[in-house]
């Protein structure tokens, strides 16, 4: 493929990433918090609070089963900086 069409493809996906993102305020309150909450928390911090959620999350994880884009969307944010944090602190392998 051209150069031309590889850029466009990239150009493409980004504006439809940002779409996404504009389309769901909420999650994109929720997956702010989420990030935050592993960039800034201990190791430990994160160990003791695993699998517990508090009223407002458990309606956040409501919304994402129920809704299949949104939660695309919220997992494309997250994964990186989530998925890095834990596998500092050897919660996945």
């Amino acid at each position: 493929m051209s150069k031309r069409i590889w850029v466009a493809l990239a150009v493409g996906a980004s504006f439809a990433a940002g779409m996404a993102y504009a389309q769901y305020p909420i999650m994109e309150m929720v997956a702010d918090k989420v990030i935050q909450k592993y960039q800034t928390s201990s190791c430990e911090q994160l160990w003791q609070s695993k699998g517990q959620h508090n009223p407002e999350q458990q309606r956040v994880i409501g919304m994402l089963k129920n809704d299949p884009q949104m939660r695309q969307a919220f997992f494309n944010k997250i994964a990186g900086p989530v998925v890095n944090k834990m596998f500092d602190c050897g919660m996945i392998p």
